[in-house]
């Protein structure tokens, strides 16, 4: 069903950031206009929860199937908004409609009611859990996967039965707007999926709405903001920040596949990737060598537009002056450049940059740089590199790599963040039933996986008396023979001491 949204504010354009040139004018949708948005999209939730777990399957795997028959002009649009070479917006809508698959196809087995064991005392009651959908989920996305990220949002609320209200960012609203327009052909019948645009009073005005929850993707900051907003009414937020993810390579570490990894998390997207790899770590007996590999993989990449560049532009163009200001502060401090410096910020490219002995209170090592830039440093060993790595308010994502599995797996867990990946780098976010999240400022809750699914439902318990109890507790008429049957039970059952 196909329904125009009134705007109230004017248009913005959207531009290609490698050209400056102007790809699409779109509405500015107002505080009127986003409600009137949530109100479509309370009756279309009814209608979609109403369709149950099959008919809800059937739809959205026929919206994958739609999207990936799309999926050039998708990369194409992708790559026109971002920058980001069109084989990497391939990537992109490829491992969209992977998740979209996987939450299709588990939405059931995971929020499906099941039976529920009541305990001996409560025998008589035979007990249900069930997942129900919220109704209305507001999703905020971000820029720099402009589709892939927010579709771990959307994809798994629609799944839970949920509407979905998506306000795409104000770099890349054709994004958006394309994938309402595909979701639209497949299911016409009501705005289970509708796309607000506009600027950031847009996104204030959907996490300050009737939603029952709100999913953002964004900067620490402006997530305090939208919490703000969402706390107005008591709204839900699964949040999703920035991160300073560390990557650590241990003495008998694949240094080759290390140094490989390293540049590809470091420098792919332009280093605009909220799992990115910001820091190295590596143990002192490999860390000449490390270098020497990872200089040698970095030189030989170079920013731009054609087909030969490795990765694209700066997409917001404000990020540069942080690029700048990490790099200029990094030498100020007494790192060194090893591989680019100043002169690699090129607006609206940056070239890339390795930097060494960089002091750990540099804003380099402390804040999120968002570009492709990396600092590299020595360390005695990974006990050493895992307190560097976790001295950090951010909490998001971690690489580790070492010879050792077990070794490997230890410091995994000892890493302060939602998702490691060991021997390999960002390999979690390709897996549909992992959950996706962080810890600290780089946010709570998760998208992804049946941890994804039900943060888009609410548990519902239900218990139903089968048979009157043999110790009715919960009447005014028991009485001291009740309570001494209790007390019997409860001794038997849990009275006794355990171990030695």
């Amino acid at each position: 069903m196909s329904v125009a949204i009134e705007t109230g504010s004017g248009t913005f354009e959207s531009l290609n950031p490698a050209t400056g040139e102007v790809l699409a004018e779109h509405p500015v949708h107002d505080e009127t206009a986003v409600r009137a948005a949530v109100e479509r999209a309370r009756a279309a939730a009814v209608w979609w929860g109403s369709l149950g777990w099959r008919e809800r399957r059937l739809r959205l795997l026929n919206v994958k199937g739609a999207l990936t028959r799309d999926l050039g002009r998708l990369a194409e649009l992708i790559h026109q908004e971002t920058g980001k070479p069109v084989s990497d917006a391939i990537l992109e809508v490829a491992a969209t409609v992977t998740h979209l698959d996987w939450a299709a196809r588990h939405a059931q087995k995971v929020l499906g009611p099941r039976g529920v064991y009541p305990g001996v005392v409560a025998l008589h009651q035979k007990c249900t859990l069930e997942y129900h959908p919220l109704g209305v989920v507001g999703v905020i996305g971000p820029w720099n996967y402009p589709l892939f990220t927010p579709m771990g949002s959307i994809a798994y609320a629609l799944a839970a039965g949920n509407a979905v209200v998506f306000k795409p960012s104000e770099y890349t609203p054709g994004v958006g707007t394309l994938l309402a327009e595909i979701f639209e052909t497949v299911v016409p019948e009501q705005p289970v999926l509708q796309v607000v645009t506009g600027l950031g009073p847009t996104g204030a005005a959907l996490a300050s709405s009737d939603v029952y929850k709100i999913a953002f993707t964004g900067s620490t900051a402006t997530a305090k903001k939208v919490m703000a907003a969402c706390a107005e009414n008591l709204t839900p937020i699964v949040a999703e920040c920035g991160g300073k993810d560390a990557f650590l390579v241990d003495a008998d570490a694949d240094l080759d596949a290390a140094a490989s990894a390293a540049v590809w998390g470091a420098m792919s997207n332009a280093g605009q990737t909220c799992v990115g790899v910001e820091r190295v770590y590596v143990v002192e007996d490999v860390y000449d060598a490390f270098i020497g590999k990872l200089t040698e993989r970095a030189e030989a990449l170079r920013a731009g537009a054609g087909a030969e560049a490795s990765y694209g532009p700066i997409t917001m163009p404000r990020q540069l002056d942080v690029i700048e200001r990490h790099i200029k502060d990094a030498l100020d401090k007494g790192g060194t450049a090893v591989v680019g410096g100043p002169e690699s910020v090129r607006r609206p490219y940056v070239d890339p940059v390795v930097l060494t002995n960089v002091p750990e209170d540099s804003t380099a090592v402390s804040e999120e740089t968002f570009g492709p830039t990396v600092t590299v440093t020595k360390v005695k060993d990974l006990d050493e590199a895992v307190v560097k790595a976790n001295a950090t308010s951010y909490g998001l994502a971690a690489a580790v790599f070492a010879g050792s599995r077990s070794r490997a797996m230890d410091v995994s867990r000892r890493l302060r963040s939602g998702m490691t990946s060991i021997n390999a780098v960002i390999a979690f976010a390709s897996i549909p039933g992992l959950p996706f999240g962080g810890v600290g400022e780089s946010g709570f809750g998760r998208i992804h996986g049946a941890d994804g699914l039900r943060e888009f439902a609410r548990a519902k318990a239900i218990t139903r008396q089968r048979f009157n109890p043999p110790i009715d507790l919960t009447s005014f008429a028991r009485g001291d023979k009740e309570m001494r049957r209790l007390t019997r039970v409860v001794t038997f059952l849990h009275g006794r001491r355990y171990g030695r």
